[in-house]
């Protein structure tokens, strides 16, 4: 992808902070955190579960199943925090979480439990308030940017979504927390990044925006959101498309080279509305 190929409506709504960031695990792999598979194996080892290939176990069941046989989630969480820390070395080299400080987003929403955004922020300077509960939106400021951590956060072990059960009650999307994020993102255009569309909680999000706008009567008001994938899927282009949600994708097989690739035409492209010297429209 290239700056003049970064939709028009994007670059407009990035420049004039009118979106939103959605962040996923993508984002944080790209400092070195582990993958769900290394989570698998950590949980796996810890309750002494031999590896079978007919066990087919998502991180969701083996953290309910660690709760129920340990009484408690706590040494799962401890060990997630030490082990999901990068130094601010790492952060600084980051050109991925660089970029995404220059674009500025007003709301960066992120279903990721680290705290590396917030530590990047805190790097280049930048004001922010971390949102994981109701008690945390009244410290919303007009001035400082957002990180909603809409599956929790490893300072309040009570807002983490963690086992299977935090996964189910999160897929009803009715606590304040959903009814801010559905408020915050009908307005305005969403951008998600670092997410595996199989992800069944971002997907529901997704149609639920759609049926928003459906059932509100004006669906072609509603401002394009997009996704960004690491190679072009016609299926899941497809599908999205018919929730309102553009595919992007980019042209290397490598999810990070292709993600900074695509932030680096991004803010190109935003710097161009910024500036006043306007690409052609696409």
């Amino acid at each position: 992808m290239q700056p003049e190929l970064i939709p028009a409506e994007l670059g407009r709504a990035v420049a004039e902070k009118r979106a939103i960031l959605f962040a996923g695990a993508g984002l944080s792999m790209a400092v070195g955190l582990p993958s769900w598979a290394k989570l698998i194996d950590h949980m796996m080892k810890e309750l002494k579960i031999e590896r079978r290939e007919d066990h087919d176990y998502t991180h969701h069941t083996l953290a309910e199943y660690y709760q129920l046989k340990l009484g408690s989630i706590g040494p799962l969480r401890s060990w997630m925090d030490r082990e999901w820390k990068v130094t601010d070395g790492t952060l600084k080299d980051s050109i991925i979480h660089k970029l995404l400080i220059e674009l500025d987003f007003p709301i960066i929403c992120t279903t990721n439990y680290d705290r590396n955004l917030e530590a990047a922020l805190e790097l280049y300077g930048r004001k922010y308030v971390k949102i994981s509960n109701e008690r945390d939106m009244a410290r919303i400021g007009s001035d400082a940017t957002q990180i909603v951590k809409f599956h929790g956060d490893f300072e309040d072990d009570a807002s983490l979504v963690i086992t299977e059960t935090d996964y189910f009650n999160r897929l009803s999307f009715d606590t304040p927390l959903d009814i801010k994020l559905l408020s915050d993102a009908l307005g305005r255009t969403v951008l998600f990044v670092g997410y595996s569309m199989s992800d069944m909680n971002i997907r529901l999000l997704l149609h639920r925006l759609w049926l928003s706008w459906r059932r509100s009567g004006y669906q072609k008001d509603r401002p394009r959101s997009f996704v960004f994938m690491s190679r072009r899927d016609p299926v899941q282009e497809s599908v999205l498309a018919q929730w309102g949600i553009t595919a992007l994708w980019g042209e290397s097989g490598d999810p990070q080279k292709a993600l900074t690739a695509f932030l680096i035409d991004l803010t190109k492209s935003v710097e161009h509305y910024r500036t006043g010297d306007v690409p052609r429209e696409s």
